[in-house]
């Protein structure tokens, strides 16, 4: 690995990091990266979810005034994903790969519609929906495991119909969770997968830092300016990947 790449998938760990604190989405930045460097789409994939497993650690901690009242409902749900993440995972590794370099536009194209659709706050009901909550974790968590582009706006989407609070609080739950996805593959993947650990250690170092620095100012970033630097980027990835 040249010094060029490291510094490129350093960088692109510290932008994931940093957006999926605030967002979700940070490996339509990572992912695409590894390929460009010439590596395999599962092992990029796998190599990716390891890194920023610390990213996501590092943005939970960030967050931790957001998750203060939050233990019981994020132990509920973190408990869906973690089942919806070992299953994801082991798709991944039991289906060719064909296959997934064949899904891997779809899913980045569908990430980058729930980008583009602005979400208005809608009226909810006073109790909770946490069993709806937890099927949402569990099915969340199956795509976590298998890819993960943009799983933390996939959960942010389905959070907001099942529980009435405040967006910054389902933020800190969507990122205890997507951790908790992450985790579980990565876990996974250090057994069974192809890990490459100098990409994977570099992401991690990376997306650590971004997550603080997301955390501590990115909610003075415009969403707005955010959410389309994705939806064009990850839009550009997808058409890049399904005409090569």
């Amino acid at each position: 690995m040249s010094p060029e790449d490291a510094l490129a998938i350093a960088a692109a760990g510290f932008t994931a990091g940093g957006v999926n604190t605030i967002v979700g989405s940070g490996s339509l930045v990572t992912f695409p990266t590894l390929l460009a460097l010439g590596y395999a789409p599962v092992t990029a994939n796998c190599s990716n979810t390891v890194g920023l497993v610390f990213g996501g650690v590092s943005g939970v901690l960030g967050y931790r005034r957001e998750l203060a009242g939050q233990r019981r409902r994020a132990l509920t749900l973190a408990s869906g994903t973690a089942c919806g993440a070992l299953l994801g995972g082991t798709l991944l590794l039991v289906l060719p790969p064909g296959v997934f370099k064949a899904v891997v536009p779809a899913l980045i194209l569908l990430a980058c519609a729930l980008m583009a659709v602005k979400r208005t706050p809608g009226t909810h009901a006073d109790r909770e929906r946490t069993a709806w909550g937890t099927v949402a974790s569990f099915s969340t968590g199956i795509y976590g495991g298998y890819f993960g582009a943009a799983q933390g706006i996939i959960l942010m989407s389905l959070l907001r119909f099942c529980f009435p609070d405040d967006l910054q609080r389902l933020n800190a739950l969507k990122n205890v969770l997507a951790a908790t996805a992450n985790g579980v593959a990565a876990v996974l993947f250090i057994f069974v997968a192809p890990v490459k650990w100098g990409p994977a250690a570099l992401i991690a170092v990376g997306s650590i830092v971004g997550a603080q620095v997301a955390a501590r100012y990115g909610r003075r970033i415009p969403s707005e300016v955010l959410r389309w630097i994705v939806v064009i980027g990850g839009t550009i990835v997808a058409v890049i990947l399904i005409v090569t």
